[in-house]
């Protein structure tokens, strides 16, 4: 995680430092924390060949995220977003952790916008990633996907940026998932939810 937030940090300040040769751009960062969810998709596996079955989870737990954003305009933008199972949970006898990337064109309606309030909405593609941890590599073979499974995934979600300062602000958000062939749990469609708290620049 410190090493994605190192690269975020690195790629928010080479955006910014141009800022002041085109001051209609706008560039924000934050950070925030929340939770998604996929049902379990109902699997007992014999993990370790002593007769033992071992149920599959269903994703949840806690998630942290971080995201940027670059506006070219007061309704256009770009985005990139990362959102993190903040510790590893039980599969079926292993750990698991799961993660969610992807690259966002954003849509900020000028009609709902005011200078406090600014509602967003993101439609990107990117990678849904589930990766095993494993003590030996026989009870690994058991399990379909271990020990890194990587699938597609499509993200629409909707915020609002509520500004507490010039340039600080809290940032609400909902969305939905769609990963392709998400066989590590029971269903393709996961929701999202998070709170998160942001610094824009160039406002």
């Amino acid at each position: 995680m410190r090493s994605i937030f190192k690269a975020v940090v690195i790629v928010w300040v080479g955006l910014a430092a141009p800022l002041h040769l085109a001051r209609a751009q706008e560039v924000s960062a934050y950070l925030g924390f929340g939770g998604a969810y996929a049902k379990s998709d109902g699997m007992k596996i014999d993990t370790f060949g002593d007769g033992n079955l071992y149920q599959t989870p269903a994703l949840n737990g806690p998630f942290g995220q971080l995201g940027m954003s670059v506006f070219f305009g007061r309704q256009w933008g770009i985005g990139a977003e990362i959102s993190r199972r903040l510790w590893q949970a039980g599969y079926a006898g292993l750990n698991y952790g799961a993660s969610f990337s992807s690259l966002d064109g954003i849509y900020r309606p000028a009609r709902f916008t005011s200078r406090r309030i600014e509602p967003e909405f993101r439609l990107g593609i990117g990678a849904a990633r589930v990766h095993y941890s494993f003590d030996d590599q026989s009870s690994c073979d058991q399990v379909p996907g271990c020990p890194v499974t990587t699938h597609f995934q499509v993200r629409f979600s909707v915020a609002e940026r509520i500004y507490f300062s010039n340039h600080f602000f809290l940032r609400p958000a909902v969305g939905l998932h769609y990963v392709n062939s998400f066989s590590d749990f029971g269903s393709d469609w996961v929701p999202e939810y998070s709170i998160g708290v942001g610094y824009a620049l160039g406002r």
